[in-house]
């Protein structure tokens, strides 16, 4: 979950030394894209030698994760990364619904406890890292080894702390009936569908007397041109529509409007890469994409690898998930009396901080 996670760039995995060995078997396959370092004899001990270790990194901010908590999501961690600012913390906490009651030590109830503003602490607990790594330092200078999690360390280190509300299926993993209801989860919940969406795009421009026209980010000579707003390159701009629909972020028009002077004679590239860059920080992967372009001229085919790799530049993905294909219009309609090209472009990209609930 963290190791694909757009906003981590650094995982430290801190354990007891009796365990080391073991992790590094059960982790071999991902061993080079984390470290394992030993901790301490508490939660706190472990989490100041994480800190520590992260010292030659130096991180801006930094997410601290009971590893008891398995079933953190993609979601919850977004939503914790982009509440931190550089002057406090953050943790994940839920609403307590239960009715809370003081009890004595004869297991009688001495009284109810209101709590219209109760909150149970969850993890990631998120700060910036010279905040957090300061407070655990002068919390060990000063022998205070007891606090329960480090929202409780910040509090007594004057850090201020705010809530992001969670959900209760970030479990903690505590008693022997967390572990029966862990096993019984995956012994009975179903595979959720992973959220795959496919867009589809349609752009068309007008061929004019020129020198040559821009497809997919090239210039192929000819005795035409494309016009447009923009360089006019109709496979980019179908492309970037079919992307932002795997969204819902509407289309090309709605980022980049034409009457805004700024666009004129841009590359289109850009658009490109801005929808790519919306898709990537919600967490999403192009699966592949799909253009046909339909012209009657010019010649494609001597430039299709060329235009199949600028497109992977584009888009950062394999070239076996991009299909670059064209067709003619027979002659038929303005396509047919070269007056313009149209293009088609479908886009699929999974979401991996989204699931469709099982059918």
């Amino acid at each position: 979950m963290f190791l694909s996670h757009i906003d981590i760039t650094t995982l430290v995995l801190v354990i007891h030394p009796d365990d080391y060995i073991f992790c590094k078997q059960i982790l071999s396959d991902i061993i080079g894209k984390l470290t394992i370092i030993n901790g301490g004899c508490t939660r706190q001990e472990s989490v100041y030698a994480g800190l520590q270790y992260l010292q030659d990194i130096a991180p801006s901010y930094v997410h601290i994760h009971d590893g008891v908590r398995p079933f953190i999501n993609h979601q919850q961690l977004t939503t914790i990364h982009r509440a931190l600012t550089p002057s406090g913390g953050v943790l994940l906490a839920i609403p307590v619904s239960d009715t809370l009651k003081r009890v004595g030590n004869d297991k009688c109830v001495v009284f109810t406890v209101p709590h219209d503003s109760l909150f149970a602490a969850q993890t990631p607990q998120s700060f910036p890292y010279p905040l957090i790594l300061s407070a655990h330092k002068a919390a060990y200078e000063a022998g205070q080894s007891d606090f329960t999690d480090d929202s409780a360390l910040a509090e007594w280190y004057n850090i201020p702390m705010r809530v992001v509300e969670s959900s209760s299926s970030n479990i903690k993993i505590t008693w022997e009936k967390d572990i029966e209801m862990t096993d019984q989860y995956f012994r009975t919940a179903e595979t959720p569908c992973p959220d795959v969406r496919t867009g589809n795009g349609y752009d068309v421009h007008r061929l004019v007397q020129g020198h040559g026209v821009v497809l997919c980010g090239m210039k192929i000579p000819c005795d035409k041109k494309l016009i447009g707003h923009s360089d006019a390159d109709v496979a980019l701009h179908a492309l970037t529509d079919a992307l932002l629909a795997t969204q819902g972020a509407g289309d090309i028009g709605m980022h980049f409007p034409p009457a805004n002077p700024q666009w004129k004679n841009v590359q289109s590239e850009i658009f490109v890469r801005h929808a790519v860059r919306l898709i990537r920080e919600r967490n999403g992967r192009i699966a592949n994409v799909d253009i046909t372009l339909i012209a009657e001229m010019p010649a494609i085919s001597p430039y299709r690898a060329a235009m199949t790799k600028s497109l992977q530049n584009m888009l950062d993905i394999s070239l076996d998930r991009i299909s670059l294909k064209a067709t003619t219009n027979e002659t038929l309609g303005f396509i047919g009396r070269r007056e313009g090209i149209a293009a088609i472009a479908t886009a699929t990209v999974v979401y991996n901080d989204r699931f469709f609930p099982p059918i």
